[in-house]
């Protein structure tokens, strides 16, 4: 892709022409041990099918494949991929020190047009040598993914960068998210508040109630990440580039009377 050392072409000119961020092609993933590396991966897939394991049975499942862990272990793993298991569960309502935790608002709420409500989240991305995070904002009548980026990290900043490319396309009447640091910082809920949204958050430990981008990641990991697995940085940023296409553009959705969200989504715009 990148030649670092083209004759003619700056590394910030190639990146351009292949509609990649130059902060992309810098990036290192995340590094862990090998063996760590193999368990994360396969947690995630676990996961994927299974949201409601905790660290428990995380635990029993991997001993019973073959793999000697204890709970610590994969406690900690849960924590760097950024994962929980979804259902309530004791003492986790206590917002982080500083941070204010909005409420929220979508339940019982009909949707029913697009721009109406966004929401956003990441995901933990293996990488051969380590591991990245993505960052996706969806409009939910659509389920047209607005904007992504990915990062080897979960910083504030990195969340605030995708928010604001997201608004760049428009803006929607609410904005829902989970509970992470991320989101509930001032500096990305400013952001919100700056543009008039309503601020909504899923409660603590409820992945199902931000389900429709729960399903984007299960459905990009399944048809892509698994199957075609990225070596670079650089190889992932094309590759994800290429699949939100796809499924924007391409990919026909059920609850979307095989329709794609690209559709929907121009049509209802202009219709608004």
């Amino acid at each position: 892709m990148v030649d670092i050392k083209h004759p003619i072409l700056s590394i910030s000119r190639q990146c351009e022409l292949l509609g990649l961020s130059r902060s992309v092609f810098y990036y290192q993933p995340a590094t862990a041990k090998e063996e760590n590396l193999r368990l994360m991966e396969e947690i995630d897939k676990i996961y994927l099918k299974y949201p409601f394991y905790g660290t428990r049975k995380m635990t029993e499942v991997l001993n019973e494949q073959g793999y000697e862990v204890n709970r610590k272990r994969i406690k900690r793993l849960y924590q760097l991929m950024g994962i929980q298991a979804i259902g309530p569960k004791p003492n986790t309502s206590k917002p982080m020190k500083g941070h204010k935790i909005y409420p929220y608002l979508l339940r019982n709420l009909k949707i029913e047009r697009v721009n109406q409500v966004w929401a956003t989240d990441l995901t933990y991305i293996p990488m051969p040598t380590g591991f990245m995070y993505l960052m996706a904002v969806i409009d939910l009548y659509s389920r047209k993914v607005i904007s992504w980026g990915v990062s080897n990290s979960m910083d504030t900043d990195f969340c605030c960068s995708v928010l604001n490319e997201a608004l760049l396309a428009g803006k929607p009447e609410i904005f829902n998210t989970d509970q992470g640091s991320q989101f509930t910082s001032d500096a990305f809920t400013d952001i919100l508040k700056k543009h008039e949204i309503q601020i909504s958050m899923d409660g603590k430990g409820r992945a199902t109630d931000n389900i429709f981008i729960e399903r984007l990641w299960r459905s990009l990991k399944y048809e892509y990440l698994y199957l075609k697995r990225p070596e670079s940085c650089q190889e992932l940023y094309k590759g994800l580039a290429e699949y939100f296409q796809f499924y924007n553009q391409e990919r026909l959705h059920q609850s979307l009377d095989y329709k794609t969200p690209e559709s929907i989504y121009s049509i209802h715009k202009v219709a608004a």
